[in-house]
């Protein structure tokens, strides 16, 4: 990656919390957070946080999913606004993830990049944490991983215009609170605050949690081939992608929540959007497939 890419990665990532706790420490006390703000906050966590979970994942990496080419650029635009990475990238980084999950290859396992002992773990979930993003994000071969989205004209300009979206993220939260507090310039900047930055670095770090967790600790019940996990409170709140180890034995599901008790808002948005006729040939698992790739029933290897 270039050096423009790696240290813009690098002031992200470790700028964002400086700035929080500074401004949180400087304006605490002060009429720093009302409902306004909850509210703004928990619009773009909803927008931007469904446009990587359903758009950028489900929809575009996956093909969980067909739909309206408009509901697919709705969602690359929500997805960008989470700070991840422009689309096209995400989508090849992602794929090559599966194409080499856990093994030589994979740009963010946390079983590659550390050695042995407490030690190399730490330095392995490091590295699939963040570490990884100054090292290997958006250097997958797009037109070899993403090759689809690469081809498509309104695609590419969405993904060009990652910039602009970015500065999009922090100035919508900014007119909401602008404009809801009665054009004052307090509650512009309060929303700025949270709707922003920290929704922002909240999403970024819920999302590398599935990336570091969610291969790391958590539950297994299938044969998936990797060291994916499901942990439940990754999969809370990021609408459903940590049920991580269900998502990597059925890459495809629409669903990554296989139980009731595996609570997944993603898969319920796509049921609405199926619903009102704006999703169709929806992928969903058969039980006979789950119980298939259970690892009771997983056969010994021949002698």
């Amino acid at each position: 990656m270039t050096n423009r890419d790696k240290y813009a990665n690098m002031f992200i990532v470790f700028s964002y919390p400086v700035l929080i706790i500074v401004i949180g420490a400087l304006s605490w006390g002060s009429g720093f957070l009302d409902w306004t703000d909850v509210a703004i906050f928990a619009l773009m966590y909803t927008w931007a946080g469904f446009g990587v979970t359903v758009g950028y994942h489900r929809l575009l990496t996956h093909g969980s999913f067909e739909t309206k080419p408009w509901v697919r650029y709705m969602f690359a635009i929500a997805g960008s606004m989470c700070v991840q990475g422009a689309v096209i990238h995400w989508v090849a980084d992602h794929r090559k993830h599966h194409a080499f999950s856990d093994q030589e290859g994979d740009p963010h396992s946390p079983h590659l990049h550390g050695g042995e002992g407490f030690s190399g773990a730490v330095k392995g979930l490091w590295h699939s944490h963040v570490g990884w993003l100054w090292e290997y994000h958006a250097t997958s071969d797009y037109k070899r991983y993403a090759r689809d989205l690469y081809e498509d004209p309104t695609m590419r300009r969405i993904h060009k215009a990652f910039p602009l979206l970015l500065l999009a993220t922090f100035a919508v939260p900014f007119i909401l609170g602008y404009v809801f507090t009665g054009f004052t310039l307090n509650g512009g900047l309060t929303a700025l605050f949270w709707g922003g930055l920290v929704r922002v670095t909240l999403q970024q770090h819920i999302t590398w949690c599935v990336n570091s967790v969610c291969h790391f600790f958590g539950k297994t019940r299938f044969d998936s081939g990797d060291h994916a996990t499901n942990v439940w409170w990754v999969a809370l709140a990021s609408f459903g992608e940590g049920w991580h180890h269900n998502h990597h034995t059925f890459p495809r599901s629409a669903a990554h929540g296989l139980k009731k008790s595996e609570f997944d808002m993603s898969a319920l948005l796509i049921t609405g959007l199926e619903k009102v006729g704006l999703a169709s040939n929806v992928v969903r698992i058969a039980p006979e497939r789950q119980e298939a790739k259970l690892l009771k029933n997983k056969k010994p290897a021949a002698a």
